[in-house]
This record gives C-alpha cells, sequence and structure tokens, in this order.
C-alpha cells in the first residue's frame, strides 16, 4: 500500500518516520519531496586506460571521486554523472520502504537517477546518483527540491531491519567495494 500525505503526516506526528530538517511543505499527495544539500561527487579524468575493480579497494574508489562540499551551485556537465545528497536525514520505521525518485521537472530538463530503495529501518541521508542526459550543462542549488520518495507499507514489520553499509550516512558516501 502507498502511503498518502494523510498517512505520511501522521507517522510524523507519532514520530515514527523522523525527517529533520523537516518542512511542511514536503509532504505531497502521495510522498515526500527531498532538497539537495551543498555537496556534489565528480568522477576524476584517470585516464582512457584505467579500469574501475569495483572489488578492489575503498581507497581506489575514494582516488576516483572529488568530493566537494558547501558548494553554492552544482554544475553538471552534459553526459556526466555525479554523486548528489539529500540534505534531509531521516529514519524509517521497520514497517515501511521507500521509493526514490526523480522530480519529473528535472526529468523533462534531461536529468535521470536510477531507482533507489529505502529499505525498512533505515537512517540516514539519501546520496542519490544523477546522470545528465542533455546536450549541455545543467545547473543545481542547494535547497532546490530535487528527488521524491513513495513510501509503501510493509505487510508486516522486517525482521531484518537496514543495517547495511549505508546505514547513518551523512553527507555522499561513496560506493562501498563489491565483495
Amino acid at each position: 500500500m502507498i502511503l498518502s500525505d494523510y498517512d505520511i503526516n501522521g507517522m510524523i506526528q507519532m514520530k515514527r518516520l523522523i525527517i529533520r530538517p523537516f518542512y511542511n511543505d514536503m509532504v505531497r499527495e502521495n510522498g515526500i519531496d527531498m532538497r539537495l544539500a551543498s555537496e556534489i561527487a565528480h568522477h576524476k579524468d584517470m585516464g582512457s586506460d584505467f579500469v574501475m575493480d569495483p572489488m578492489s579497494s575503498n581507497e581506489d574508489i575514494k582516488k576516483c571521486f572529488k568530493i566537494k562540499r558547501n558548494v553554492k551551485e552544482m554544475v553538471i556537465a552534459s553526459r556526466e554523472q555525479v554523486l548528489l545528497t539529500t540534505s534531509e536525514y531521516m529514519e524509517v520505521p521497520d514497517d515501511v520502504a521507500g521509493f526514490v525518485e526523480l522530480r519529473s521537472t528535472w526529468a523533462r530538463h534531461g536529468l535521470s537517477m536510477p531507482p533507489t530503495i529505502i529499505d525498512a529501518g533505515f537512517k540516514g541521508t539519501i546520496t542519490l546518483e544523477v546522470i545528465n542526459n542533455a546536450p549541455y550543462a545543467i545547473k543545481l542549488r542547494p535547497k532546490q527540491r530535487f528527488a521524491h520518495i513513495i513510501f509503501v507499507k510493509l505487510q508486516n514489520k522486517t525482521g531484518n531491519t537496514y543495517a547495511g553499509f549505508y546505514k547513518g550516512q551523512r553527507g555522499i558516501k561513496l560506493p562501498q567495494v563489491l565483495k
């Protein structure tokens, strides 16, 4: 069951769903709009001979990204993939999951974002993987409404709340090493 604004507001009032900072205009008809934080991670140009091995080490992964913090604007070049993050921290109850989507206005400008799942019990900010498919650069600014989360009620509480690599993240969290 997809949660309505009534359901979401009730969960927030009962402190079952925690969002900080919270703005009243975040809650939409059937989801929540999330804003961008002032942080962006660009891929570094490692040269055409470089091969990223996602099973190597965290240090190798860190070498491939440049994270900029406290930026006033973020420019995504044409055909570039970047990591962004929400300014809001959230704690999701153990009987709710979420689907994070790009707000349609940004998709109409040429941006895309692979689907992101928020598992039951997740706590943290949301790292967003964004691709600019447009033939021109696109400028984003912190605090702009950017992503939309649709919450779904699980039939039962999960027996295994989220305890993965990204639990408790604040800001952009680079990819984990695959095992």
